[in-house]
């Protein structure tokens, strides 16, 4: 398997005001965005043209939104810029 391109642990996940893992993964690895539980079990991926992500205005500063599949995630990173950045680079070019 490659090595992947992004991957923060610890953090927290959420969709709407459910916590799905307090100690989950974001992984991107391979044009793919894994959301990853403690466990390593799978919550949600899709490739990289499919991933919507950004920092919300009027939020705390250690968050970022992301859209997978139509399911809106709060993902509660150390640092969400490098998260974006990371996002960002790893998507191929379009044409």
């Amino acid at each position: 398997m490659a090595e992947p391109e992004f991957n923060a642990t610890g953090v927290r996940i959420e969709r709407w005001l459910r916590s799905l893992t307090r100690a989950g993964q974001v992984v991107i690895r391979d044009g793919r965005l894994a959301l990853l539980t403690s466990y390593g079990t799978e919550i949600d991926s899709a490739p990289l043209q499919a991933v919507q992500a950004h920092k919300p205005l009027f939020a705390a500063r250690d968050r970022a939104l992301a859209t997978i599949n139509g399911h809106r995630y709060s993902l509660t990173l150390g640092a969400p810029e490098l998260f974006l950045k990371a996002l960002e680079a790893a998507r191929p070019p379009r044409p």
